[in-house]
């Protein structure tokens, strides 16, 4: 039996050799290879700083401290997300107030989004879930109308356009992660970039343990944490990068293999891209309709050598959020969408043929369930 797997980085004997460069130098973490890193994707997004850190979770928590954001907030997000977007609210004592999102494009619905800004609302913090951006213009236009902060969790998104500009230009700060299944690996690291000289200078004094640029290695300005990247993570990072459309490229190639079959099955629907964005493909996720059971459809496909994940389950309904007392309120769509969402097995290289077999493997699934 065919067996086809989740995610699969992409690493060539480049990458390899840029890692290697790096051990043999003896300089293994603060050095060249970070600081060069930063500089490209800063570049490549167009801004004017970018701070590597060692995850994209803390990537969002160094965001939320530079900013201020603390006890007695409340900062808006989806709940339709990973943890670590709600986690960095709470890691900085504030509230996450849970919005509803978009029935195609599942991010953030504005318009939900204004109905929960209160006088405690401090940031929104939008993600551009599976890599398609926000409708920024609405998300900025609110933040400006009540004097509230944005944050860009990007961290699915890297090389996505909205309106011709690129994911991570938008909002006071946005971050970006590389863990093996995104666009690009530094297999555990994270970026926050940002156009504000003061966010930047405060994110890389707290990544370095709260030390200043302008004090001795013993002297802390600020309480921080070790978020640093090392140098052997930065190397392959900027290895990486240099290959990002391509890889941009492939995935979209994938994508449009999977859709070109899966809008004529029945009970399906493939993803919805808005024509004003540039998607940056993280992972291929489907709908299903609501007489169709996810979990046994899943099953099916399990057995057919096809995995396939659920995506998301709501955060608002994870026990540790209900433990903290936090009320996720009416998220009528999130709670539909999460019970009917399927991510596919997708990266860079699956084959026509991989790609045939799993919607086949689909297709069997769905007349299995479907009776």
């Amino acid at each position: 039996m065919k067996v086809v797997s989740m995610s699969a980085p992409e690493i060539d004997e480049q990458d390899i050799a840029a890692v290697v460069e790096v051990l043999r130098s003896g300089r293994l973490a603060l050095g060249p290879a970070a600081e060069a890193f930063e500089s490209e994707i800063a570049e490549y997004v167009g801004v004017r700083h970018a701070i590597a850190v060692s995850s994209g979770t803390a990537a969002l928590h160094l965001v939320a401290r530079a900013l201020g954001i603390g006890p007695g907030d409340e900062v808006i997000v989806p709940s339709f997300t990973f943890a670590a977007s709600v986690n960095a609210i709470l890691y900085v004592g504030a509230k996450p107030v849970f919005a509803d999102i978009e029935e195609d494009t599942y991010n953030l619905d504005p318009q939900d989004v204004k109905r929960r800004i209160t006088s405690r609302t401090r940031a929104i913090l939008a993600v551009d879930v599976f890599g398609h951006p926000v409708e920024w213009d609405e998300i900025l236009t609110l933040a400006d109308r009540y004097g509230l902060l944005v944050i860009d969790d990007a961290c699915e998104a890297l090389g996505a356009e909205y309106r011709g500009r690129k994911v991570g230009q938008f909002g006071s700060a946005a971050t970006f992660a590389f863990y093996p299944n995104k666009q690009i690996t530094t297999g555990e690291g994270g970026m926050i970039v940002t156009n504000d000289d003061r966010i930047a200078r405060v994110c890389r004094s707290l990544r370095n343990q709260g030390r200043s640029e302008d004090g001795s290695w013993l002297f802390h300005r600020h309480l921080g944490y070790n978020y640093r990247m090392d140098e052997m993570s930065a190397a392959l990072g900027r290895s990486q990068l240099r290959r990002i459309e391509s890889f941009l490229e492939k995935r979209q190639r994938v994508a449009d293999l999977y859709t070109e079959r899966i809008v004529r099955l029945p009970f399906v629907r493939p993803p919805v891209i808005r024509s004003h964005v540039r998607m940056s493909w993280f992972v291929y996720v489907i709908t299903l309709t609501a007489d169709i059971d996810r979990n046994k459809l899943m099953k099916c496909m399990a057995a057919q050598g096809v995995q396939t994940r659920g995506y998301f389950e709501p955060i608002h309904k994870q026990p540790y959020i209900r433990e903290l007392g936090i009320d996720g309120g009416d998220l009528p769509v999130t709670e539909s969408v999460a019970q009917r969402t399927i991510a596919l097995p997708f990266h860079n290289n699956m084959s026509a043929e991989d790609v045939e077999y799993v919607v086949e493997a689909l297709t069997t699934a769905v007349e299995a369930v479907v009776g």
